[in-house]
């Protein structure tokens, strides 16, 4: 018995129906069965299908005496099927490469769900593919499988077959099958979801709709159009027949006046002269299962009015004057943006004819995120190295409080902004400034960047279309021209930048002014860090911190971080930080599990941790300055590389034991492995490599050679002698035993490469 049954009926589409078929059977999960229906096809579909059986045996042929429509041909494929699962897929869509291993997975790691909802992206003619615009609701997030009354956003994401799998035992229980005539999906879809007692869904393009320039169905004109209204005759004949369901009836009500009046104004779907017609019948559809008292949402209530008085003139007069008002407003609102913006722009030109004040310097973070990362802890070391140097800091208003005493507080996009970056001499920022920034002669434009890459960075994204979006390569290269100086904290990171960021600027390779505090922090600091924190004395704290994935359009933790602590029991608490990019939080509000995804410091996270989880952050190449256990989460390599690119294989030199899913790290901490020998040596060759200029004392190199102009700077401090702060368990276990608990062993013999080959 295969695990899928894949079923697609073909009518007049000689011309996809090859790839169709073929994106099936190339699938990389091949435990399936393809049913191919013919339904009396005129053209050569029926001899494509014949083709494809006579190559593979998991083709089977049928042919039907006459032609009954897709509907009925759904129905007499499901007749053969035999699989596990049913997956409809229409003959001009194709299923994207390695869907049905997803799939399949999904339905492995859900618990065989009844039905399972994954996603689609319409493709059209010119080449353009969009993704769903209800994608969000597919979020792999919270508890699965589940039912529909936990997430009835579901029903906003297109009603159709052919983006579901379908349990088969689940589908003859309920003796779903399809109805004759058109918008057949209704009465299938509806009831499926209704009654579904476990669903899941996947965050994932399984099916590429296509959107054909002529030919589709749905936008031909034809009295077809009028068999809307006994499909969802159905849908309401099957609540009646299933009480438990009633609840569902407001909201299939709102549904089905949305799906009419929809209908109703596409001019190019009802013939001539029949649009009186269909407005009564849907005024009858609208009495007979309206549901009193149930709430109209404000953005349906004018599709509403519609449908209920038949009223289509007023209906068009009030919708061309709200068109009206919406673009006059959005004229009005553009207008005034200009104006203020040219205001804005002459005033800076007006500063930029001033002169430069030379005891001034204006910073920032994260495109205005708030004081932290290099430029942060830069802006500390002016006050401190070069204090006759006033400091400013731009943030947006949300940021405003994580801001320090002492800089100046500058907002983005306002007068004092324009005047900072105008007459300040120098200009500190870990990314680029506003692309509308004149860099002056005299100005010293300091870029501390914000990482060792691991990941594919700056030209190299040419060849990462998937990560590099929609990135103006040019205007990148304009940016780095404005560069004088740009920090790298070791050899790896210097020759990367200097050749994905050609420029005439100087590297400093002076270490990350950022990891300084790792140097200088005391015991009593991590003390205080924790108590702030809410973390109990003796727990063993570890930081996760995962990465952004250019490869999924919904972020979310790869760990199920519920079950993880169950695992490893009371003595340990998760900090889990999302990324700068992610709004969400990692994990739900869960005993052990402490959210730090809105802490404004990273590096205090670090210090208050005594081990760091991450997959593929660049947080490892800092954490490492710590010389405290690191574990690398990595169970989607392959694909984070093929997405994003990497300089070198993270599992051949990792700082620390690797997992490949969530049981080996478990194992690796249930066993003590991520705090072993192994694991010690393993950082000890990682902190050699990435952390030579990494002693405290980065960020006043960085001003005495920038600001003070000093070229004799503070030697840098070999590993061996360092003294990072210690971490809670590591001050524990030495006052009890006398000795570090964590032993360093000697370093590896022979060189290491500066850097790998790419």
């Amino acid at each position: 018995m295969p695990r899928f049954s894949v079923i697609v009926p073909a009518y007049k589409v000689q011309a996809y129906l090859h790839e169709c078929l073929e994106s099936v059977l190339s699938q990389s999960y091949a435990d399936l069965e393809l049913i191919a229906v013919d339904d009396r096809s005129p053209d050569a579909c029926g001899e494509i299908i014949d083709e494809f059986a006579a190559r593979d045996a998991r083709v089977r042929a049928v042919h039907l005496p006459h032609n009954v429509g897709l509907g009925q041909a759904r129905n007499a494929g499901l007749e053969h099927a035999r699989g596990d699962y049913l997956l409809f897929l229409d003959s001009d869509d194709t299923l994207t490469p390695d869907a049905l291993r997803a799939i399949a997975d999904r339905l492995q790691d859900t618990g065989e769900p009844d039905v399972l909802v994954y996603d689609y992206a319409s493709t059209y003619w010119t080449g353009e593919a969009v993704r769903n615009k209800f994608a969000d609701q597919l979020d792999e997030e919270g508890p699965a499988p589940f039912r529909l009354a936990d997430r009835p956003g579901l029903l906003r994401v297109l009603m159709v077959a052919w983006n579901k799998a379908y349990r088969r035992e689940f589908v003859e229980s309920v003796g779903l099958t399809f109805p004759p005539g058109y918008y057949e999906d209704t009465p299938w879809t509806y009831p499926a979801l209704l009654a579904a007692k476990t669903l899941a869904t996947l965050d994932r393009v399984c099916v590429h709709y296509r959107q054909r320039r002529r030919g589709n169905i749905l936008s031909t004109t034809s009295r077809g159009h009028f068999d809307v209204f006994e499909q969802y005759d159905r849908v309401f004949a099957f609540v009646e027949q299933h009480p438990e369901l009633a609840e569902w009836r407001p909201v299939l009500f709102r549904r089905m006046v949305d799906h009419l009046s929809t209908v109703f104004t596409k001019r190019d779907r009802l013939p001539r002269g029949s649009r009186a017609e269909f407005l009564r019948r849907a005024r009858a559809h609208y009495r007979r299962y309206r549901v009193p008292g149930a709430s109209v949402p404000l953005r349906s209530r004018l599709r509403h009015t519609l449908v209920h008085f038949g009223v289509h003139r007023t209906y068009r007069l009030l919708q061309v004057s709200m068109t009206v008002r919406r673009r006059t407003q959005k004229a009005a609102s553009k207008l005034t943006r200009a104006l203020r913006a040219a205001a804005l722009q002459a005033h800076y030109r007006v500063q930029l004819r001033l002169p430069l004040r030379a005891d001034r310097a204006v910073f920032a973070a994260y495109w205005g995120r708030g004081h932290g990362c290099n430029p942060g802890a830069l802006e500390e070391a002016f006050r401190t190295f070069a204090p006759q140097v006033r400091t400013a800091w731009i943030a947006r208003p949300e940021h405003q409080a994580t801001v320090p005493p002492g800089p100046r507080h500058v907002r983005p996009g306002t007068a004092a902004y324009w005047t900072a970056l105008a007459r300040s001499k120098y200009l500190v920022n870990n990314v680029n400034f506003d692309r509308r920034l004149v860099k002056r002669p005299g100005q010293v434009f300091v870029q501390t960047q914000h990482g060792t890459p691991l990941k594919h960075m700056g030209l190299d994204l040419q060849e990462r279309p998937a990560a590099a979006r929609d990135m103006d390569f040019a205007a990148l290269l304009d940016g780095v021209d404005k560069w004088d100086y740009v920090l790298s904290a070791n050899r790896h990171t210097t020759l990367t930048w200097e050749r994905v960021y050609p420029g005439r600027y100087e590297t400093l390779e002076y270490g990350y002014p950022r990891n300084d505090v790792y140097q200088k922090a005391t015991a009593a600091d991590v003390a205080r860090l924790r108590e702030t924190l809410g973390i109990p004395r003796s727990a063993v704290a570890v930081l996760y911190a995962p990465t952004h994935r250019d490869y999924r359009r919904v972020q979310g933790s790869h760990l199920d971080l519920e079950r993880v602590l169950r695992r490893l029991g009371p003595r340990f608490v998760i900090l889990a930080r999302a990324h700068y990019w992610q709004d969400a939080p990692l994990a739900r509000r869960t005993p052990g599990v402490i959210d730090v995804t809105g802490h404004p410091s990273v590096e205090a996270l670090c210090l208050a941790s005594d081990a760091l989880v991450t997959d593929y952050s660049s947080l490892m190449f800092d954490y490492a300055n710590l010389d405290r256990p690191i574990v690398i989460h990595a169970d989607d390599w392959e694909a984070y590389e093929a997405a994003r690119g990497t300089y070198f294989d993270l599992r051949a030199f990792p700082p620390g034991a690797v997992a490949r899913s969530e049981d080996e790290l478990i194992d690796i901490f249930g066993t003590g492995h991520w705090r072993g020998s192994r694991s010690t040596q393993l950082r000890t060759a990682f902190r050699e490599r990435f952390c030579a200029h990494d002693d405290g004392r980065a960020a006043e190199r960085v001003v005495r050679r920038v600001v003070l102009g000093e070229t004799e700077l503070p030697a840098v401090v070999p590993l061996a002698e360092r003294c990072p702060a210690a971490s809670a368990a590591q001050t524990a276990a030495q006052a009890q035993s006398g000795r570090p608990p964590l032993a360093t062993v000697p370093r590896p013999s022979g060189s290491r490469p500066v850097t790998d080959s790419h």
